[in-house]
């Protein structure tokens, strides 16, 4: 089966190294990076819109494609594909507007009784500083198209609500802080079937503790006790199953979580893959991806399940220099084999060849991932590897899955 995979980040390194197991699968990769060079063959992507990408799976002839990003998806390459009767996984634009756009979003929740925040759609500042009074401190800022994981503002008082409206500008969505652990649920849908991965828990702020501004996502962890059995059907109940019904969502929806008190609210909706809970995923999940993913392309998803290794996986994200603001690419990379050796997978997210060899070329750079018995185990793996990497400007947290550490001593599930 040759499947090509769409994107050139961590996500797509870790989908690609997990597909490249299957013994029937060759993996073809659009744009790719160094690191999926290495499980594939890499092709370039043009100019990337859906037109490009159909040209690129019919030159390989490619039994089945897999999209990373969201950007393609918004765009239309699934339509685009579907026209032409060439299999793929991923939503429809109709239904790509769930990430696209976060007003639709909102109101899609609102519409179909789905948990969320309390919330105002605005269109233009002044109308985001009237709605401004409506809410407590803190209080959640969201621009409304794609903004890579980093058009949201958790503002503490009014003058960092005012700062926020200026940098987001005119179309936001304002809404309720609230308080909980949060947690990634991300489900393979076929437009009627829904088969979940196992919960993850992202990282998105750049800085220890939970500090200093949102990022693409720092760090992540899959443990299967983030969530307890009854969670997990309270989500597929209140959340997942509603909004497939509603759509007949096709591809990986990926409902962003706060586990109040009351139970789950959703903050976002992404319609692909995360990045970094990917990486952590992919190197956790025992089932053979390839057949599962043809399924669901097929609306098929019924007869398949997924299974998880023991224990637990920990991404930790090695970031550039002055990440997420300005940061300087070119920066010669070294220690890769030596995180490996300790029995790491590093997952290359902003990577390129230079004239010395592997430098970075991004903001979040690589995505060194670890499991163990336990996620104590795990964590310590995967930061024995990521102290052995360097590169000039290297940044990284160092408490990647505290929480989770913190709440299983205490014998607590979720709350």
């Amino acid at each position: 089966m040759r499947i090509l995979v769409i994107g050139s980040g961590g996500r797509e390194h870790a989908l690609a190294w997990k597909l490249s197991q299957s013994p029937s699968v060759h993996v073809y990769a659009s744009p790719g990076n160094p690191g999926v060079a290495r499980c594939g063959d890499c092709l370039p992507a043009g100019d990337g819109s859906p037109e490009a990408l159909l040209a690129v799976a019919e030159s390989v002839k490619a039994d089945l494609t897999v999209i990373g990003p969201e950007a393609p998806l918004v765009a239309g390459v699934v339509d685009a594909f579907h026209a032409v009767g060439r299999p793929i996984v991923g939503p429809t634009t109709e239904n790509a507007r769930l990430e696209g756009s976060k007003i639709f979003a909102k109101n899609f929740f609102r519409q179909h009784r789905i948990p969320t925040a309390e919330f105002v759609a605005v269109e233009t500042r002044p109308d985001a500083r009237k709605a401004l009074d409506r809410f407590r401190f803190p209080v959640v800022i969201k621009a409304d198209g794609l903004a890579a994981g980093k058009g949201v503002v958790i503002a503490e008082d009014r003058a960092q609500a005012e700062q926020a409206l200026e940098a987001l500008g005119g179309r936001l969505v304002i809404e309720e802080f609230l308080e909980g652990d949060e947690v990634s649920f991300i489900a393979l849908c076929d437009g009627r079937d829904i088969l979940p991965l196992a919960p993850t828990q992202d990282h998105k702020r750049l800085n220890d503790g939970d500090t200093g501004p949102n990022t693409g996502g720092m760090g992540a962890y899959c443990d299967s006790r983030i969530l307890t059995e009854a969670q997990t059907e309270d989500i597929l109940n209140t959340v997942m199953r509603p909004a497939v019904e509603a759509t007949g969502f096709t591809g990986f929806l990926y409902a962003g979580l706060i586990m109040t008190p009351s139970g789950p609210r959703v903050l976002e909706f992404n319609v692909r893959l995360g990045d970094p809970e990917t990486q952590a995923l992919m190197h956790r999940m025992s089932t053979d991806l390839a057949p599962v993913l043809a399924a669901a392309a097929r609306g098929e998803l019924g007869r398949h399940s997924f299974a998880w290794k023991r224990g637990a996986s920990v991404c930790v994200v090695l970031a550039s220099g002055g990440y997420p603001g300005p940061y300087r690419t070119g920066m010669s990379i070294r220690g890769i084999e030596d995180a490996e050796a300790k029995g790491a997978i590093v997952f290359h997210a902003g990577t390129r060849i230079g004239p010395g060899g592997l430098e970075t070329a991004g903001g979040r750079v690589l995505g060194v991932t670890a499991a163990g018995m336990d996620l104590g185990e795990a964590v310590k793996k995967a930061y024995e590897a990521a102290h052995k990497i360097r590169f000039d400007g290297i940044q990284y947290r160092t408490d990647i899955g505290s929480k989770g550490l913190g709440r299983h001593k205490m014998g607590v599930p979720s709350t």
